[in-house]
């Protein structure tokens, strides 16, 4: 199995939060007392993990993170597909073979995480496809579940979406709340860069004309157009400059963004959706397990 991509995502403060919310998954549950009722120690039993529909298949580097974290005799798996492919349904995708109490305890929490990331990643390419040949690239935003974000951006990656900020330090966003509380978008702006050096790029949130041609004099490294119909993103892009980066955000769904990215000859440069990790459908995956 390739896993070059989780490897190179999880590294750091990203490792750290993928390590933490597996163990919150298994400090959640506690002991796994009816298993641990029924089975003796050293019982092994093996389970096939299949798919349930046609779906890419995303977590699969996940289960051995899962079953050392509750296993503590030996176990085994195998991935039979790679990480990030498209399967058919019914199609047996990993076998893990351990003592009856660990792999019982593991399954709930390795189908969690296989069948949401799973769906992202599904609902991801859905969106990208409609992106085909525009030159926009599809972002995700900072919707997403507390203590999942890094998981579910990696879906995201894996079906052929880009990240936007993992946190607050990447890219100082100003939005409607700071430019307001601020006084205006030029006095926020010329805080931020006279507070860090070097500033980190600067995108600015704008609602109407007025606020871009202040976003465009204030040379804002990125100008989001926000909740605008297409006749006002098509005016607004005409006024952007090429050295500042567009992106479109609110209420983009599979069957408007194709018309979005079409707007202007260039289009945005991105185009953002929330609904990639707080809406997305699971991906149906099951656990079969056996003696």
């Amino acid at each position: 199995m390739h896993t070059e991509k989780f490897e190179s995502f999880f590294q750091g403060n990203a490792r750290t939060f993928l390590d933490s919310a597996i163990q919150l998954a298994l400090d959640e549950d506690g002991p796994d007392m009816t298993s641990e009722g029924i089975f003796p120690p050293g019982h092994k039993l093996s389970a096939k993990i299949i798919s349930k529909e046609d779906t890419l298949v995303v977590g699969l580097p996940l289960i051995p993170l899962i079953m050392d974290a509750c296993a503590d005799t030996e176990w085994s798996w195998d991935a039979l597909t790679d990480e990030g492919a498209f399967v058919p349904d019914r199609t047996v995708v990993a076998t893990i073979k351990a003592d009856a109490s660990h792999l019982l305890k593991a399954e709930r929490i390795i189908l969690n995480f296989i069948t949401h990331l799973s769906g992202i990643a599904n609902l991801t390419k859905q969106y990208v496809d409609q992106l085909e040949g525009s030159g926009t690239a599809l972002l995700d935003t900072r919707k997403t579940l507390p203590c999942l974000r890094y998981p579910e951006k990696y879906a995201v990656l894996m079906g052929g979406g880009q990240n936007h900020r993992k946190n607050l330090t990447e890219i100082l966003m100003l939005k409607d709340n700071h430019i307001d509380l601020a006084g205006n978008m030029t006095a926020a702006v010329n805080k931020l860069r006279a507070t860090y050096s070097p500033c980190p790029p600067i995108e600015v949130e704008c609602r109407t004309m007025e606020e871009v041609h202040e976003a465009v004099a204030c040379r804002a490294d990125r100008i989001m157009l926000d909740n605008m119909d297409i006749p006002a993103i098509q005016e607004a892009l005409k006024h952007i400059p090429e050295s500042i980066e567009t992106e479109v955000s609110g209420g983009v769904t599979l069957d408007t963004i194709r018309s979005i990215a079409l707007a202007s000859d260039l289009g945005p440069n991105y185009i953002s959706v929330g609904r990639l990790t707080h809406s997305a459908p699971i991906a149906d995956f099951s656990m079969l397990v056996s003696e």
